[in-house]
């Protein structure tokens, strides 16, 4: 009675998380098939997550330029652009604003003041603008279009420090899952050949049922770990491969060290930097 009674409390432990990890499976099959743009329901499967192939193994020398095709990192270049092109337009503000022309194509009486000897160029164009020069309200204006460039840029930094700061992450949690799946790996044939040795010993006569019992309590979790490993590894391939704005998908020509361009970059320009 002990043994059963211990082997029904290890199957009722085991079978009652079996309803909750449906669950999660279930909201996570609708989820991905809400991404692809289907109506929610399971998903094909032709094996374990043990025994599928790891997508295609990280390959030595990806360039930086990859980076340059993240969506955060192009908006913010933009934004530096934009910025950098209101200072232009801050500065021609400055510019004075007369009319060139009077009847019958002759000089209007602005452009003769503005040329003739005696007058002073920039009070002629203040009292041309009017009162846009009052109070120095065009410099501030340039000042801040000068300031917004300057947040844009350390914002456009910023964004680019955040994404190399996600590739590192990624490649060193891959690299870290490698080596913490191998060890689990081991730990678990352990646990499988403890198992075994245990069944022949109770089938043989030489020890009870709570020996096997013991071996599978110690095994089965090993096992989960080592999914949760695997599933940690794999999910660091796509950290990765959203982190460097699509994947690592080159010819062979696009690769560094090659006679042609690693990529065609998708900048016009240097972003105001």
């Amino acid at each position: 009675m002990l043994e059963l009674s211990r082997t029904k409390l290890a199957l009722a432990s085991v079978s009652a998380n079996i309803p909750e990890l449906e669950r999660q499976i279930a909201l996570k099959e609708n989820e991905i098939n809400t991404l692809l743009g289907r109506n929610p329901g399971p998903m094909p499967r032709t094996s374990t997550l043990l025994a599928q192939g790891l997508p295609l193994e990280i390959p030595v020398g990806l360039p930086s330029d990859l980076l340059e095709r993240r969506p955060d990192i192009r908006m913010t270049e933009e934004q530096v652009r934009a910025a950098n092109a209101e200072i232009g337009v801050a500065v021609g503000d400055f510019f004075p604003r007369i009319g060139l022309t009077a009847f019958y194509g002759g000089v209007s009486s602005e452009l003769h003041d503005l040329t003739s000897s005696d007058a002073n160029m920039w009070s002629v164009a203040a009292s041309a603008a009017g009162p846009l020069f009052t109070g120095g309200r065009l410099t501030g204006r340039y000042r801040q279009a000068k300031a917004a460039c300057e947040e844009a840029k350390l914002e456009y930094q910023d964004t680019a420090l955040g994404a190399f700061r996600e590739v590192s992450d990624a490649l060193i949690s891959h690299r870290k899952f490698d080596e913490e799946r191998v060890e689990q790996a081991e730990a678990v044939n352990a646990g499988r050949e403890a198992v075994a040795a245990a069944t022949d010993r109770y089938k043989e006569g030489r020890a009870s049922y709570y020996e096997v019992l013991e071996a599978q309590q110690q095994l089965f979790p090993a096992e989960n770990a080592l999914s949760q490993i695997e599933a940690g590894r794999r999910l660091a391939v796509v950290q990765l491969y959203k982190a460097l704005g699509g994947g690592w998908s080159l010819k062979d020509s696009e690769w560094p060290g090659t006679s042609t361009p690693v990529l065609s970059s998708p900048k016009g320009g240097n972003g105001g930097q």
